[in-house]
């Protein structure tokens, strides 16, 4: 799965923002490139006070992508080219634009008044519970002077909480999921969708949990929800699929939200995102995901997103890159790449008079560059800043190197489509040293070991990574060595 951020990916009507006819111009790059589906990030109409994630109509695409038409275009040219399409559905919460919520906020008898989660202040007339807004460091309620109740907005004021305990707002929802599963989406992905299950009660956190509200709320109801979300998506002719974002940090928390097949399909594991360049560090992530997601559950892997630092830049080093991609590649897991990681980029530097977000994620989301030109293949001046090396790491430099990042994320890509094994085979950690770690996958009488190198020294080869060279991260790499370079990373065919 590959996530494109719409706004800087591509450009194809010279504004300075992506679009949807600059993603349709770049379909080569997708295929080239070797993946199965695309997850856009919003699209729908907003006032884009959250860039998409506040929802004024989640059934129109905004015209500042190419609108509804572009879409249908675009949807019926990646079809065309074997690519599945995801998109971006926010059920927690939609925009303070929302019709929904301008009739809501009119009066407290309007019929929609408890489409939204409303409360009359504490008895000393502050917010109705402790609750803290991610991002914001303050109450996740707004006093509504008009009506004098409070609104809960779990991020921005102006991303009101939606009340799915209110039968409307989930038949509402259920509805916009069916408008796009009959224009033909193959799935969608659920932003924070761990949040709706709420209820009514509305109980204060401990005071410890305070300042971290959105990876507190975990509630049973949810997982009602869910299986009626889920039965929505079945009775659609393609069996829509949807990968949940729960940004739920314990152990075992996030599994949960597949029910038992019949909750989410796929659920993303945050714990990758964090994690630093460290053997010890990464064998006990990897090692926890793929305990809790044992069959028949299913795990994900991703390394970066729109709202983290690349891992390029996290990890430090274009070999540690490099080395991280034939790891998450080569992994029992679906892969999410996010656009960009396949040409290596790194985090763009913001100067102070360009920066949009609020919670500094705008190096992450700063434009591909397309092109070693000086506008990089963009028609006017993009949005955000270009990230480093710009000219030398664009995708059409990339794409004639043999050696270059992008031809690296092309060789286990291709492995993984000809190979079952690394899509379905079984998973075994190895005791492979403190500096290394390794595993094998098997698949009838088909067996791969990868071993990846964390330190900064060569590292004997294992003897159980003994076999033909299938893949390796270090360019020019053709037959197996008998040591593995600093933060190189291997795939080996091996006896099953």
């Amino acid at each position: 799965m590959y996530q494109i951020y719409p706004r800087s990916f591509a450009d194809g009507n010279g504004d300075g923002v992506g679009d949807l006819v600059g993603m349709r111009e770049r379909i080569d790059h997708l295929v080239d490139l070797g993946v199965d589906a695309v997850w856009l990030s919003p699209i729908f109409v907003s006032p884009m006070a959250d860039f998409g994630y506040d929802v004024a109509d989640y059934c129109r695409v905004d015209p500042l992508f190419g609108g509804d038409e572009a879409f249908g275009t675009l949807l019926t040219a990646l079809h065309e080219r074997g690519i599945r399409v995801v998109l971006d559905w926010v059920p927690n919460h939609s925009s303070d634009q929302h019709p929904w919520f301008v009739e809501s906020r009119s009066s407290r008898s309007s019929p929609k008044r408890d489409w939204y989660v409303w409360r009359d202040p504490a008895p000393d007339g502050g917010p109705p519970n402790n609750w803290l807004a991610q991002f914001l460091d303050r109450p996740a309620w707004t006093l509504d002077e008009a009506t004098g109740q409070y609104y809960l907005h779990l991020f921005l004021d102006r991303q009101p909480d939606l009340d799915w305990s209110n039968p409307d707002v989930e038949a509402a929802m259920h509805e916009t999921l069916r408008h796009w599963m009959e224009r033909g989406v193959d799935g969608f992905r659920a932003d924070v969708v761990h949040l709706i299950g709420k209820g009514r009660e509305l109980r204060d956190l401990p005071e410890e949990l305070r300042g971290m509200t959105v990876v507190a709320i975990d509630e049973p109801f949810t997982h009602e929800l869910l299986r009626r979300i889920r039965s929505v998506l079945d009775a659609s002719p393609q069996q829509a699929m949807m990968v949940g974002e729960v940004y739920l940090l314990q152990p075992g928390q996030v599994v949960r939200y597949l029910g038992a097949g019949d909750e989410l399909q796929l659920a993303f594991d945050f714990r990758t995102v964090h994690v630093p360049w460290s053997a010890d560090a990464l064998r006990r992530v990897i090692a926890a995901n793929q305990a809790e997601f044992a069959e028949p559950a299913w795990p994900t892997f991703v390394l970066s997103n729109h709202d983290q630092p690349r891992h390029r830049t996290r990890f430090g080093s274009n070999a540690r890159a490099r080395a991280a991609a034939v790891m998450s590649l080569t992994m029992r897991a679906t892969p999410f790449l996010f656009a960009g990681e396949e040409l290596g980029l790194e985090d763009a530097v913001i100067p102070a008079a360009r920066v949009v977000d609020p919670d500094g994620r705008d190096g992450c989301r700063a434009p591909l560059p397309w092109t070693d030109a000086p506008d990089h293949g963009w028609p006017a001046d993009a949005w955000l800043p270009f990230p480093p090396d710009a000219g030398r790491l664009a995708a059409d430099v990339q794409r004639r190197d043999p050696t270059s990042m992008f031809s690296l994320y092309r060789s286990p890509l291709r492995l993984r489509r000809e190979r079952a094994v690394l899509r379905r085979g079984s998973f075994e950690l190895l005791d492979t040293g403190a500096e290394l770690i390794g595993w094998r996958r098997v698949h009838g009488a088909d067996a791969t070991v990868t071993v990846v190198n964390l330190s900064d020294e060569p590292v004997d080869l294992p003897a159980a990574a003994a076999g033909v060279l299938l893949a390796s991260s270090v360019a020019g790499r053709d037959r197996l060595e008998q040591q593995l370079a600093p933060d190189e990373a291997i795939v080996v065919d091996v006896a099953a």
